[in-house]
């Protein structure tokens, strides 16, 4: 069953001062480590910047969502997200597990 991850994040006093240049050779960095994830069958679904005005809106001002074919490969993008050093420069809370159909859902907020 495919796992998923949705990561909410802001930048932190360190990210923002850095200068162009610095968070140039950061995403480099970023680019060069998502080959071999992306190999494990790892996937962006979908990333971009929080929408602020939606009714319940996080606080955090962006958002990442993959999709993973396994927990193992889940783990492996977990582990390389914090070895990147992504955590040094952004608040990071991390939602993820294993995902259901709508009913499976209802039933497993029904069993609660």
């Amino acid at each position: 069953m495919s796992h998923y991850l949705a990561e909410l994040y802001s930048p932190k006093p360190a990210w923002l001062n850095l200068d162009a240049e610095a968070r140039r050779q950061f995403f480099d960095g970023i680019g060069a480590g998502m080959g071999p994830l992306m190999e494990l069958g790892i996937e962006p679904l979908a990333l971009g910047k929080v929408d602020a005005g939606m009714l319940h809106a996080p606080t955090q001002q962006f958002f990442a969502i993959w999709r993973a074919p396994d927990a193992v490969a889940m783990r492996a993008l977990v582990d390389g997200i914090v070895a990147s050093g992504w955590h040094d420069y952004f608040d990071t809370v991390n939602a993820s597990g294993v995902g259901h159909d709508l009913n499976a859902h209802l039933a497993q907020l029904a069993a609660v």
